[in-house]
């Protein structure tokens, strides 16, 4: 995916078996971006982001705590996916859903591309938010890299997220938001919006409800 994703994580993710439960998502949905999505959230908060089914350089990073346990919620809520979830009703294709649990033996799987449940429609959310979060993400690492002039752009597109609450696991934007608040080769209001964001994160003013 983008320049130095794996190493540009706060918590990079163990190549160990599975030692717990995880919940897998899928979305596919040709024609809007990214065409396909991919997200694997260990029960430890350790999440892999991909855009192809075939991608040798997932994102990968740690989500919070709460916001680990509130998706596990759901899922409990929701019998591990465990019966149907679509609605049936004649509505527009918004993409095809697959949530999956697994968990040892245990594995259950449900696909939908509507679904009147809240809890459903819930779970589906965070999952947008993380792959909103990660086009943010991979937007700054690019202009980071590789656009220095883009940097202020992206950092204002970041901040919109920020503040309509759709980021998630905030953390991993430090290492950029810092690289660019205290290097003079970015432009100033580019430094002071870094800055800026960065202390947001850490005071953890304004996190998702």
């Amino acid at each position: 995916m983008k320049f130095l994703a794996i190493l540009a994580v706060c918590l990079p993710l163990t190549t160990s078996a599975q030692t717990g439960p995880r919940i897998v998502y899928t979305k596919a949905f040709p024609g809007s971006s990214p065409p396909w999505a991919g997200i694997t959230v260990e029960r430890d908060g350790s999440t892999v982001y991909k855009e192809s089914p075939n991608d040798d350089q997932p994102l990968k990073f740690r989500l919070e705590d709460d916001e680990t346990a509130d998706i596990f919620r759901l899922a409990d809520k929701l019998g591990h996916f465990n019966h149907p979830l679509e609605s049936n009703l004649k509505v527009a294709n918004m993409g095809m859903k697959t949530f999956r649990f697994e968990d040892g033996k245990e594995t259950h799987e449900v696909k939908f591309n509507y679904s009147l449940d809240p809890d459903a429609q819930q779970l589906a959310d965070w999952f947008e938010r993380i792959i909103e979060t990660e086009q943010d993400y991979e937007r700054l690492d690019t202009a980071v890299h590789f656009e220095k002039l883009g940097v202020n752009d992206a950092l204002l597109l970041l901040q919109v997220s920020w503040e309509h609450k759709r980021l998630v696991a905030h953390a991993q934007f430090l290492p950029l938001l810092d690289r660019v608040a205290k290097n003079e080769s970015y432009l100033h209001m580019a430094r002071e919006r870094a800055a800026s964001l960065a202390a947001a994160i850490r005071a953890g003013k304004s996190k998702p409800q």
